[in-house]
């Protein structure tokens, strides 16, 4: 998601359910400067679909072959149930955009290297689709269905992970960022640990000449899975809080130190976006904290 073509800023509004474009309703609060520690506990935790690069143009992940006959039926049967559940359940979300100064000006806005926690995944499959974002998919079987589920919501898959093929992930990235498109990183996975965030985006940004940018999307009411990252399902008609991080840009002869240095930035905006929407999720639908459509 160019800085230089970042669309201007649009006065707050306020609609419930549906999300409707270009119009974008930004809350502003101030940004508090807490560490991880500090952070509240939040109700259950909250992306961007796992980064998916392939150098390929936008089409589907390559079919699921390698698995089983029972895998592949299951993988039909989880593809389906997941898109139309986000599909049902999304317009019924009372959405509020808030972003502190420096942020990016619309979720449209590109080319940009978009950090998130990976818990977040599917509240962001559904506000960032059909933007033709670029994420990092495993070659897992969650990896395989998870890819083809945000593909179906205008997402491009590009293969591998922090663990695997991670060197050919990041060139198909980058090619992206070079062709105006916008990345995406679900930064702890997908195996964790939970809320750290791994070198590869700041590396990735310094090659690029692309800024940084960080979300939380914080539901107020929401399943939350016994798994690693504690996966949220929003639950119908929630109330969600979309908190953006002000841009960081990496210069390109950024040295190692630096690299370093720009990690940590990353880790604290991540975390600072993170207290401030889970702390104020529940204000969403006031006159601070309006709603905003986007279809």
């Amino acid at each position: 998601m160019p800085l230089g073509t970042a669309a201007l800023p649009l006065p707050n509004s306020c609609v419930d359910g549906r999300l409707r474009e270009p119009a974008l309703s930004e809350a502003e609060g101030p940004a508090s400067e807490a560490s991880q520690a500090r952070l509240p506990r939040p109700r259950y935790n909250t992306l961007v679909p796992e980064a998916s690069t392939r150098e390929a143009p936008a089409e589907a992940a390559p079919g699921p072959s390698r698995f089983t006959l029972r895998q592949r039926v299951v993988l039909r049967i989880i593809i389906a149930a997941g898109y139309w559940f986000i599909r049902l359940i999304g317009p019924t979300l009372r959405v509020c955009v808030s972003r502190e100064e420096g942020a990016q000006q619309t979720v449209g806005q590109r080319p940009l290297v978009l950090n998130f926690w990976h818990a977040g995944i599917i509240p962001a499959t559904y506000l960032f689709r059909n933007a033709g974002i670029r994420v990092m998919s495993s070659n897992s079987y969650d990896g395989e269905y998870m890819g083809r589920i945000i593909h179906k919501f205008g997402f491009v898959a590009v293969k591998g992970s922090s663990s695997r093929n991670a060197v050919r992930a990041l060139l198909g990235l980058r090619r992206a960022l070079q062709e105006n498109w916008s990345v995406a990183f679900s930064l702890d996975g997908p195996r964790g640990p939970r809320y750290k965030v791994k070198p590869g985006p700041v590396s990735l940004a310094r090659s690029s000449g692309v800024p940084l940018s960080t979300f939380h999307i914080a539901v107020d009411s929401a399943w939350v899975l016994n798994t690693w990252d504690r996966l949220i399902i929003p639950k119908p008609f929630s109330r969600v809080l979309m908190r953006f991080g002000n841009l960081i840009p990496v210069p390109a002869n950024a040295s190692d130190e630096d690299v370093e240095r720009y990690q940590q930035e990353l880790q604290d905006s991540l975390d600072r976006v993170r207290e401030f929407a889970e702390a104020n999720v529940d204000k969403v639908g006031t006159p601070d904290f309006p709603h905003y459509n986007r279809t």
